[in-house]
């Protein structure tokens, strides 16, 4: 009986063996697009053709100019994106912390119609609130207002995208926080305002200290979105010099050839300070979105 259990025990596991060949072929498969755009982004254009583009370079097809001539395109697009993105993301995430505060721990009249707005502000399709969009900073001309302080003034539309970014995310960035805030111990709030806390200190002593995993998911859901961002950017951006680095992506596409190894460089290159940012915050993000930070 033993030596029958002996070989029993040796014989290979087969369904595990078949859920593990599953699971690979699946990443394969979902890798499998990157890792053909790698391959093309550090190909010579002639080594692109004559290869497929699952292959790696062989001798002679590697290039790295592809990259260099990307980047070289994209380095305006990068800076001008920086410049709208990083504010845009942080005004969103801090509004909406403070609105949620604002809707979950105090109680106030008109809150529930406050709330029930957001909410359909995230319904909002951005095709819908284009035209009006435009209209409306074409009457307010941001660049004349400006005038008086002449770099502000060259950046106008870019100011301009970032106060779109800002208010079309704070009604997603509300409800991120509400939810959080809803699942905190009141105990805490209470027995702070029985020591005669304001409600501006316990904000900042208790709520906002308890917000940091949830402040990483608003972060990275929010900067991923705006970075991202192709559509309000050809609506309100018309100068080439505040192209954003979508727009700055869109112009590699050749006129009479396609660059497929320029445009998939660029396309890494686009897509890195996204990944910089899940890297940075990863670990609170899986927090905020566990449930950790309560």
């Amino acid at each position: 009986m033993s030596t029958f259990s002996a070989l029993t025990d040796n014989r290979p596991d087969w369904s595990r063996i078949a859920l593990y060949a599953t699971l690979l072929a699946m990443i394969a498969f979902y890798l499998s697009p990157l890792e053909s755009g790698l391959m093309t982004s550090i190909k010579t254009q002639a080594g692109f053709q004559q290869t497929s583009p699952f292959v790696p370079p062989l001798p002679g097809q590697f290039a790295i100019e592809p990259w260099i001539e990307a980047f070289g395109r994209l380095q305006s697009g990068l800076v001008n994106s920086v410049l709208f993105a990083i504010p845009a993301t942080i005004l969103s995430a801090t509004i909406g912390s403070i609105t949620a505060y604002g809707l979950t721990n105090t109680k106030w009249r008109g809150q529930a119609l406050v709330l029930m707005v957001l909410i359909a502000g995230i319904f909002i399709p951005y095709q819908s609130v284009l035209v009006p969009l435009s209209r409306f900073w074409t009457i307010v001309d941001l660049g004349s207002l400006l005038a008086v302080i002449p770099p502000l003034a060259d950046r106008s539309e870019l100011i301009a995208l970032t106060i779109t970014h800002t208010a079309y995310g704070i009604p997603i960035c509300t409800l991120l926080f509400r939810a959080h805030y809803k699942s905190i111990d009141s105990s805490m709030i209470e027995a702070a305002r029985l020591d005669g806390a304001t409600i501006a200190t316990i904000y900042y002593r208790i709520i906002l200290p308890l917000s940091i995993p949830m402040f990483a998911v608003a972060l990275i859901y929010q900067f991923t979105n705006i970075w991202n961002d192709l559509l309000f950017a050809i609506v309100l951006i018309s100068d080439n010099s505040n192209d954003v680095v979508t727009m700055s992506l869109q112009k590699l596409t050749g006129s009479m050839v396609s660059q497929y190894n320029i445009q998939m460089a660029g396309a890494f290159i686009t897509a890195l300070p996204t990944l910089l940012v899940y890297i940075v915050f990863g670990e609170q993000f899986a927090e905020g979105v566990a449930g950790g930070g309560t």
